[in-house]
């Protein structure tokens, strides 16, 4: 007689499942079992793993991942993926790189000690390692999988210059082709390159270190994969505009996906929350800001700003403090300039200038990428609420009727504000770049504008504006700067005194 009693499902076999079908489940559970302690997740870890899935299933094949250091970026796409990705194929082949041979061949001994652990082998015991791999630096599954780890740039980046010489560059290079040359172009997940933090911060600001890892990129690492499908991904903090992050979206800005996680952000109930509390608060990481602006916009915010070339940088504005200047009674004129949003990627700029003597003082502003349903009622309250004497609304294409529901609705409630709905007619960068000496010498802004999230959003923007050069992406510091452009327009043509 035939049994029809299900066979029974064991704990093992649905854990295996899980660690297979999550790599954030997996990532915990052997991080638990190392460490005897949980691993501490954050929104982040799930955004990461959520890119990284869509690696595994060939959705993406070029991903860029920008986050602060010591933030789990290493454990979740380095160590833990390289695990994940020979469970579920133990011939897939991985190279890691990284800024020094140290901290590549760590990781994958890291890599290498989870596979050979007793948890990971009771889950996936077809995952072996052969018993000749020994090497650090490069270790094979008995299925011909296997890792091989190497710094990013060669040893300028790993230990100083002269610190290899040339024949074991040579050696160390003949051996790194040796072992890629067969890496296959099966279908399914076979495998990746993996590129840490490919440069250390302190050598990012020399341009020479900087570009000999850039042009590594294009001459050692790009074709060390011999099928399209085989993923790319580089994971790391942002550590200067020409960066490899900030290389690769200007000669390929179609073909990497980006995720970009600054460690302080503006919520969703438009407050400033911090990426992962269990690291830093918002008041924490509002210090490390203060301390050195330019560290924390880079390695934190992942907003790199060109050293040369900046148009606002905030040592050349003018900033007053609100505590003891009051804009309200020496106000004599109020304007605000509503620049909307021409993409989904760009934000509303809406900042309020109060003409006090020769200077024009931002005292609020409304800068985010909310949708019409949220900015066209605050627009109706700020001008309303701040009883202004004047406002342009830039309504260029389909924006002309937000501008005239804001119009209208605002002067259903208050009808001293003159409201007019503007055309630009000329470029903006060229807008910009005629308004900006104006805007450094006239323009104060607010001291604690990091108390203010939107204001801090805006104040980002506007600091990390340079004009564009030949050959560079499309400037995406502009909307703050173009709005200001704005106020700046129109105090220009009516004011006299402030020429």
């Amino acid at each position: 007689m035939i049994s029809t009693k299900p066979p029974e499902i064991r704990e093992i076999d649905l854990l295996r499942y899980e660690c297979m079908r999550s790599l954030l489940f997996f990532t915990r559970y052997q991080f638990k079992k190392k460490h005897n302690r949980k691993f501490i997740v954050g929104e982040h870890h799930r955004i990461i793993c959520e890119a990284l899935e869509r690696v595994l299933r060939g959705e993406v094949t070029r991903l860029i991942i920008n986050i602060a250091p010591r933030y789990g970026k290493t454990e979740l796409a380095v160590k833990n993926f390289i695990a994940h990705g020979l469970a579920l194929n133990s011939a897939a082949k991985f190279i890691h790189l990284t800024y020094a041979d140290k901290l590549a061949l760590d990781n994958s001994e890291e890599a290498k000690d989870i596979v050979q652990s007793q948890e990971y082998q009771e889950l996936f015991p077809h995952v072996k390692i052969k018993k000749d791999s020994k090497a650090k630096n490069k270790w094979y599954t008995t299925a011909g999988g296997g890792v091989y780890a190497a710094a990013a740039g060669g040893q300028v980046t790993g230990f100083g210059a002269g610190s290899v010489d040339n024949e074991q560059n040579e050696d160390n290079e003949a051996s790194l082709n040796e072992f890629i040359s067969d890496i296959d172009s099966k279908a399914g997940f076979s495998g990746a390159i993996i590129i840490d933090d490919p440069i250390k911060p302190e050598d990012a600001t020399s341009p020479v270190k900087r570009e000999r890892v850039n042009n590594r990129f294009e001459t050692t690492i790009r074709n060390r994969v011999n099928s399209r499908r085989t993923p790319i991904i580089v994971i790391g903090q942002r550590v200067d505009v020409k960066d490899l992050s900030g290389y690769l979206q200007v000669v390929e800005p179609e073909e990497w996906t980006v995720i970009s996680l600054p460690c302080m952000f503006v919520g969703t109930d438009g407050e400033l929350q911090a990426l992962w509390d269990f690291k830093h608060t918002v008041d924490e990481l509002k210090k490390l800001s203060n301390i050195n602006p330019f560290v924390f916009e880079t390695q934190y915010q992942q907003n790199p700003k060109p050293k040369e070339g900046l148009l606002f940088p905030e040592s050349e504005l003018n900033f007053y403090n609100p505590a003891t200047v009051d804009v309200e009674k020496l106000a004599e004129y109020k304007f605000c300039f509503i620049d909307p949003a021409d993409s989904g990627s760009d934000s509303l700029s809406a900042p309020v200038a109060y003409l006090i003597g020769n200077k024009i003082y931002i005292t609020d502003v409304i800068f985010n990428t909310d949708g019409t349903d949220v900015n066209e009622p605050a627009c109706i309250e700020l001008i309303c609420s701040k009883r202004l004497n004047a406002c342009h609304i830039e309504g260029n294409s389909a924006w002309v009727l937000f501008g005239k529901a804001v119009r209208n609705k605002a002067q259903e409630r208050y009808q001293d504000c003159e409201i007019r709905i503007v055309k630009a007619y000329t470029n903006k960068e060229n807008r910009i770049f005629e308004s900006s000496a104006f805007i450094r010498n006239h323009f104060v802004f607010r001291k604690d504008y990091k108390e203010h999230a939107q204001y801090y959003k805006f104040m980002q923007n506007i600091t990390a504006y340079a004009r564009a050069r030949e050959g560079q992406a499309k400037n995406q510091h502009d909307d703050g700067p173009d709005s200001c452009a704005g106020i700046a327009k129109f105090f220009r043509e009516n004011y006299v005194h402030l020429w």
